[in-house]
């Protein structure tokens, strides 16, 4: 399944750039997030807790940052394991833009699922994927409009 946005930021494209490789913004953007730890320059370990229609499970994976073009793109590839519930996987092309005292943040995303989540139905899992990965956009530019105003 493929996703789309896009997303105006109140904050400079270096902010940002930085802000999309720091665990901490990104452990308080991702959609149940409970850990996020960088294991390295480009690589972090997470567990994230999610609620797909009636099937409630914790995800333990791992998060690559690469093709990093400091500061106007890179790709975010992560997989996690969901016990007997599946797994999923999928990564974002991100690109940033310079717009004003701004930045505009496009992405385009992937995802696939297995296990007892793959048979909830594609439209379930789809508008999920999609609310999931808009709220983590939302999520990323509230953080960053919140902080330019302290």
């Amino acid at each position: 399944m493929d996703m789309s946005g896009e997303y105006r930021i109140e904050a400079p494209i270096d902010v940002v750039w930085i802000a999309i490789q720091t665990p901490e913004i990104l452990r308080n953007a991702i959609p149940g997030c409970e850990e996020l730890d960088k294991t390295s320059d480009t690589e972090m370990a997470a567990k994230v807790a999610l609620k797909i229609g009636p099937v409630k499970a914790k995800f333990a994976g791992e998060v690559e940052l690469q093709d990093l073009n400091a500061p106007h793109s890179l790709k975010i590839q992560g997989e996690g394991k969901g016990g007997i519930a599946g797994f999923a996987k999928g990564g974002a092309d991100v690109q940033l833009a310079e717009d004003g005292d701004g930045t505009i943040l496009t992405y385009r995303a992937s995802a696939q699922v297995g296990g007892k989540i793959a048979q909830l139905g594609s439209r379930l899992i789809q508008s999920t994927a999609a609310k999931l990965a808009d709220k983590f956009f939302a999520n990323l530019r509230d953080q960053l409009a919140s902080e330019k105003k302290d």
